[in-house]
Order: C-alpha cells, then sequence, then structure tokens
C-alpha cells in the first residue's frame, strides 16, 4: 500500500460539486467519466498525488445511489493505491477483513479496485486500486 490514492465524495450533482471545488478552492474538475460497471458518473479534482472523486450515481438503485438516499452529500471512500491488488486483497482477507468481491472490479480509468466492507473497517468504505 503505497498511498492515499483519492477520497471519493457522494453528490447528486457533479456539475454542482464542481463548481464548489473550482469557484471557492480553485481545484477544478479536469475530466468527468462515465463508469457503467459501478453505476456511477465520476468527475476527477487533481490535488498533490491525490485526487477528489465526485461520485454522481447513474440511477437511485446503484450502490452510490442508495448512499445518498440513505446518508445524503458526503465522504463515500477512501481510496489506497496497491502495487499488486490480487496479493493485497489475500492480505486483507489473512487479516479477517471482508471484502465487497472475490475478484478484482474495472473502475475508472481502467483501474482494477476492490472494496474492503465498511463493518471491518471502523464504519468506513476502503477501496484498493492498482493503475494499470
Amino acid at each position: 500500500m503505497t498511498r492515499i490514492d483519492h477520497v471519493g465524495i457522494a453528490v447528486k450533482s457533479i456539475q454542482e460539486a464542481a463548481r464548489v471545488y473550482a469557484e471557492g478552492l480553485g481545484l477544478p474538475c479536469t475530466s468527468i467519466e462515465t463508469v457503467e460497471a459501478q453505476g456511477v458518473r465520476v468527475g476527477f479534482i487533481p490535488i498533490g498525488e491525490s485526487e477528489i472523486e465526485l461520485l454522481e450515481p447513474l440511477s437511485a438503485e446503484s450502490p452510490v445511489g442508495r448512499f445518498l438516499e440513505r446518508r445524503g452529500e458526503g465522504i463515500h471512500h477512501i481510496c489506497i493505491t496497491v502495487d499488486d491488488i490480487g496479493a493485497a486483497m489475500e492480505q486483507l482477507k489473512a487479516q479477517g477483513l471482508r471484502l465487497l468481491s472475490d475478484t478484482p472490479q474495472t473502475g475508472a480509468g481502467g483501474a482494477l479496485v476492490a472494496f474492503v466492507h465498511p463493518a471491518s473497517a471502523n464504519g468506513v468504505l476502503l477501496e484498493i486500486t492498482q493503475k494499470q
């Protein structure tokens, strides 16, 4: 595990949220991508060596859509970069952490991703990612 890759923030509208970061903080959203497999549109805001990811659900039934319904807008997850996602997943499982899937999924930018259930991580949804 090498660094914090990004912090994911669930939002109702990437356009509206991006305006706050650009106008209020001088941090522009540099690109937006749709990730059908995860049911989201993702807006990327680079900051230093990390990013803020704005997550807008494609539907109310998507994981981010359900999150917004239950909790409203706010921090959704923290993502950590790993060199080898398969090895990292095995290490997490060996430590007794519950993963949301047994195999890596494809995330934004084609990266491989896996999630640790919040019940295993002090109430925080953790994502690990291996960039391709």
